[in-house]
C-alpha cells in the first residue's frame, strides 16, 4: 500500500519518543568530564550496542541489502574484517588507552609524541571526516523516505538534524549512548522481523534463497578468493582491508574511542568489543539474506517489482510489502539510525574540538562550565553545517553509498591510524617521523584515489598504515641522530614494557 497515514503517525511518534528519551537522560546538569565521558553509570552493554548502532548507520541498513540484491555477497566478507580488527584492538590498543585514561583519541598522540601539534592535527582530520560522514548519513535515508512519502527531502534532512542536535546539545554522551541503545535495539528486532516475513513470502522459503546463492549469487565467476595482485578486489582483500579499515576506526576515530573512555575496566572494554563484533556480523548476514531474498521474491513476483535504485530496494519492499504499521516502524528505524550516528558524530566532534583544539590553543585553563558551553556551541554549529552539506549531497548521485563511504573512511582514517600504529608499536618513532609519515601517507593516498582507479578502496588503510611505518621509522631514526635525541616514550604509550 505504500506509506500510509498510520505509518506517518508511527514515524512521528517514534521520533518524538527518541527525542523524549534523549531529553530524559539529559535531566542531570552535566558539565566537563561528565558531558564528554558520561557519569560512570552507563552499563557496558549499552555502550556496546551504541558502538554497533554508530558503525551500522543507514549506509549499512540500506546499502548492504542493495548490494546483495544487485550483485553477490562479495562485500559480506568485509564484515569478517571484524575478526582481525577486534583482536588487534583488544590486544594492543585498549590496554594502553585504559592505562593512560585518555580524554580523547588524539590525547594519546600528545602523550606518545609529546606534541600538541599532532593532537590538533589528528582532531582536525577527524572533524573533517566526521562532517562528511554525518552529511551522507543524513542524505541517504532522507532521499529514500522522500521518494516513498512525498515529503520534501530538505524538510526530512532538517528535522533529522534538529532532533539530533537537541539531545546531543543538552545531554552530552550519556544521552547519546542511551538513545543509541534504544535505536540499535529497534533496528535489530525490526530487521530480523523483516527477514522472517520475507522468507515466509517466498515460494520455497529459505531453501529457495540458499539455492539461488549456490547458483552464482554468493560469488560471481569473476570474483576470486585471492588475487596475486593484492591491490585488486578479492575475498582475501575484502577481509584484510576491511579489517584494517575497521581497526582504524576503533583506534583513531573519536566517536568510537569516546565510548572506550567511559570506563578504564579492560574486562568491560573487551566485552564491549566482542558483543559489538557479534552484533555486526549477525546483522550484516541478515541484511545480505534480505537482499538475496528480495532478488528471489521479485523474480517470483515480477508484477510487484519496484524500479527503485539499488540502495533503495529494501526501503521500497518495507513500504509496499510489509503490513501497515510495521512499515512505519521500520522506516522510522531507518530514519532513527541516522539520528543515532548523527548525534554520536555531533558529540564526538564537539568533544574533540573542545579538548583537543580549543584547550590546546587557549592561553588559560578552561573551567568545566566553559568546556561544556564551547562543546554545546560546536555541536550546534557543526550540526547546521552537516545539514547544509547533506542538502547539497541530496542533489548529487552516488551509486553505492556503502562503497563510497568505505573508500572515504579508508582514505582519511587509514592515514590517521598510521600515526597511532607508529606510536604504539615502535619506541624509536618521534614527532618529526610522525609528521613526515603523516604527510607522505596523505599525499600518496590522495594521488592513488584520484589517479589510480584500479587500486581497490579496500586496500587504502593497508597502504596508508604501511606507508606510515615504512616512512616514519627511518625518518625518526635519522632525526634522532641529527639532534642527539635519546628520549624514550612516556610509560604505557607503547606496547613494550
Amino acid at each position: 500500500m505504500g506509506f500510509t497515514t498510520i505509518d506517518f503517525i508511527i514515524l512521528v511518534a517514534y521520533l518524538a519518543a527518541v527525542l523524549f528519551a534523549g531529553l530524559h537522560f539529559s535531566k542531570k546538569d552535566m558539565q566537563g568530564k561528565e558531558f564528554f565521558k558520561g557519569d560512570g553509570t552507563i552499563p557496558w552493554w549499552v555502550t556496546s550496542v551504541s558502538i554497533f548502532a554508530t558503525l551500522l548507520s543507514p549506509i549499512s541498513f540500506l546499502s548492504l541489502a542493495g548490494n546483495s540484491y544487485g550483485g553477490t555477497w562479495i562485500m559480506w566478507f568485509a564484515q569478517l574484517g571484524m575478526l582481525i580488527a577486534i583482536p588487534l584492538t583488544i590486544k594492543f590498543f585498549l590496554p594502553i588507552y585504559s592505562k593512560l585514561n585518555i580524554d580523547t583519541a588524539y590525547h594519546y598522540l600528545e602523550l606518545r609524541f609529546d606534541s600538541k601539534g599532532l593532537r590538533v592535527l589528528g582532531a582536525l582530520m577527524f572533524i573533517v571526516y566526521q562532517i562528511g560522514r554525518m552529511s551522507i548519513i543524513m542524505y541517504l535515508p532522507s532521499m529514500v523516505l522522500a521518494s516513498l512519502t512525498g515529503i520534501n527531502v530538505n524538510i526530512l534532512i532538517i528535522v533529522m538534524g534538529v532532533i539530533a542536535i537537541i539531545y546531543s546539545y543538552t545531554g552530552g554522551l550519556k544521552s547519546v549512548l542511551w538513545t543509541d541503545f534504544i535505536q540499535g535495539s529497534v533496528l535489530l528486532v525490526g530487521v530480523t522481523f523483516a527477514l522472517i516475513y520475507l522468507l515466509n513470502s517466498i515460494d520455497g522459503g529459505a531453501g529457495a534463497v540458499f539455492e539461488t546463492l549456490k547458483n552464482g549469487k554468493f560469488l560471481g565467476a569473476d570474483e576470486v578468493i585471492f588475487d596475486p595482485n593484492i591491490l585488486k578486489t578479492s575475498v582475501f582483500l575484502m577481509i584484510v582491508g576491511a579489517g584494517f579499515n575497521t581497526c582504524s576506526s576503533y583506534i583513531s576515530s573519536q566517536d568510537i574511542v569516546q565510548r572506550f573512555t567511559t570506563t578504564t575496566d579492560t574486562k568491560q572494554l573487551n566485552k564491549m568489543m566482542l558483543t559489538n563484533g557479534a552484533l555486526s556480523i549477525f546483522i550484516a548476514t541478515v541484511f545480505y539474506l534480505i537482499g538475496t531474498g528480495l532478488y528471489v521474491f521479485y523474480g517470483q513476483n515480477p508484477l510487484l517489482a519496484q524500479t527503485a535504485q539499488q540502495d533503495q530496494i529494501f526501503a521500497s519492499y518495507i513500504a509496499y510489502q510489509l503490513p501497515v504499521g510495521v512499515t512505519g516502524i521500520l522506516l522510522a528505524a531507518i530514519y532513527a539510525a541516522s539520528q543515532s550516528t548523527l548525534s554520536t558524530g555531533l558529540n564526538s566532534v564537539a568533544t574533540s574540538w573542545t579538548l583537543d583544539i580549543q584547550a590546546r590553543l587557549s592561553k588559560k585553563e578552561m573551567s568545566f562550565e566553559q568546556q561544556t558551553k564551547i562543546a554545546q556551541y560546536i555541536s550546534l554549529g557543526v550540526g547546521i553545517v552537516a545539514i547544509a552539506v547533506s542538502m547539497i549531497l541530496a542533489n548529487g548521485e552516488i551509486k553505492s553509498a556503502y562503497e563510497w563511504f568505505n573508500g572515504f573512511m579508508g582514505l582519511v582514517l587509514g592515514v590517521l591510524a598510521g600515526t597511532f600504529v607508529l606510536g604504539v608499536f615502535t619506541k624509536v618513532a618521534n614527532a618529526t617521523g610522525a609528521y613526515v609519515a603523516f604527510a607522505v601517507s596523505a599525499i600518496v593516498m590522495i594521488f592513488i584515489k584520484y589517479n589510480m582507479p584500479d587500486v581497490s578502496i579496500w586496500s587504502y588503510s593497508i597502504i596508508s598504515i604501511g606507508l606510515s611505518v615504512v616512512v616514519g621509522i627511518p625518518v625518526s631514526y635519522i632525526s634522532r641522530k641529527l639532534t642527539n635525541d635519546t628520549s624514550v616514550p612516556q610509560r604505557d604509550t607503547v606496547i613494550y614494557e
